[in-house]
């Protein structure tokens, strides 16, 4: 029964691992919070997908990074706090998924995602951010974007075709 314990039991290196993805992501919000573009996006992979709440951000890193110059430029990016994370290891080591709960300035948001070992450092290969609705609120939310959506659900099935 004990070597059944033992086996389940992280191994040291998982949970050295699991600090430093922990560490990455803490300094990606620091970064955010203190408008130090260059160290905010040196976290990322090249090939890096940024996610935003709104259904037409799906960035790129460089457009993420256009996208997101001004703001840093005005010292006033944005300031994420990790209230609650979760990570978990691939099978290989190299890479990692995740998800967060973040304390910000549009109250509770998720963040989730993928990172790589990339040259013995952890790098965001994604990141997905998304505002939580509570339940009780959902109609209301649905009913407050449903004229802007469903132009966008138009135009996107229009484009599929």
């Amino acid at each position: 029964m004990v070597l059944l314990f033992c086996a389940c039991k992280p191994s040291l290196s998982q949970e050295s691992e699991v600090k430093s993805i922990n560490a990455c992501l803490d300094s990606l919000n620091a970064h955010a919070s203190n408008t130090n573009f260059d160290a905010y996006f040196e976290l990322y992979t090249k090939d890096a997908i940024f996610i935003g709440t709104d259904a037409t951000e799906r960035w790129e890193m460089d457009a993420f990074k256009k996208f997101a110059k001004p703001y840093f430029d005005k010292g006033k990016a944005w300031s994420f706090e990790a209230i609650e994370r979760k990570v978990q290891l691939a099978e290989d080591g190299k890479m990692a998924y995740f998800d967060e709960l973040l304390d910000t300035q549009m109250k509770i948001c998720r963040g989730s995602g993928v990172l790589k070992k990339v040259g013995g450092e952890w790098k965001i290969k994604q990141y997905v951010l998304s505002m939580t609705i509570p339940n009780a609120l959902s109609s209301t939310v649905i009913e407050s974007k449903e004229a802007i959506e469903d132009s966008l659900i138009n135009r996107l099935k229009k484009e599929k075709k």
